[in-house]
């Protein structure tokens, strides 16, 4: 992928994993480094991929079967990709995303049990060449991550005042949580180049050393990536 000097890092793992606040720390760490950095989040990102994160979460497209949640899920990416990835990476921009294509692999490949063939082909639509540099994936036992889940929608609200209640995938089957940690562990051994494997039962400042010392090496040096103000 050659789209100007960007830095494209995602971060995947099943629920309770602490993407959310390993992102921002990540963030933080890099602003104060001068660094242009831009937070997004699948499904969503942009304004038509948000739209689609609604009905997807809910579970209204559920009934629907897994391939038409499958389809949902690339539209939602090539939005996001086109509308807000492509772009800011062109402006030399650090773009860290939770989750990506690793997630439609697990969730829809794996445990819905879609054609690797049907799922491959969404795939290679929705990125239209835009890869991540670098995938982090936070390793956790499903039971713990799932309490963790519960826990963080137990009268909890959102940044926005929103109360938080578990999703449609949060709500399924153990085993179907411990399936999917395997299949990111799989992802992890088959592309060791791009995916990193992170021991997310660790503190959160542990983490986040480790998430930067990762991530350090693909900074470019001096002025090659955007400086200055948020995109």
């Amino acid at each position: 992928m050659t789209v100007g000097q960007g830095l494209f890092v995602t971060f995947e793992g099943g629920e309770g994993a602490g993407k959310s606040t390993q992102i921002r720390l990540l963030a933080d760490a890099l602003r104060e480094r001068g660094f242009r950095v831009l937070m997004t989040r699948e499904p969503g990102g942009s304004a038509g991929a948000e739209a689609v994160r609604h009905v997807l979460l809910s579970g209204a497209a559920q009934d629907f079967g897994v391939r038409m949640e499958a389809i949902l899920f690339a539209a939602a990416r090539s939005d996001h990709v086109e509308e807000i990835i492509r772009p800011s990476l062109a402006q030399d921009t650090i773009v860290l995303c939770d989750r990506f294509m690793d997630s439609s692999r697990v969730y829809q490949g794996v445990t819905g049990n879609l054609e690797p063939g049907f799922v491959e082909a969404l795939e290679r639509v929705a990125v239209n060449g835009i890869v991540p540099h670098c995938t982090i994936i936070f390793d956790l036992p499903a039971a713990i991550g799932l309490e963790r889940a519960r826990q963080r929608a137990s009268g909890a609200t959102s940044p926005k005042g929103e109360t938080i209640e578990l999703d449609r995938f949060e709500k399924e089957e153990m085993e179907t949580h411990e399936k999917r940690r395997e299949a990111f562990l799989d992802i992890a051994r088959n592309d060791p180049g791009r995916c990193r494997v992170i021991d997310a039962s660790l503190s959160a400042s542990d983490i986040a050393a480790t998430v930067l010392s990762i991530v350090e090496p693909l900074l470019p040096a001096g002025d090659e990536l955007g400086r200055g103000l948020e995109p």
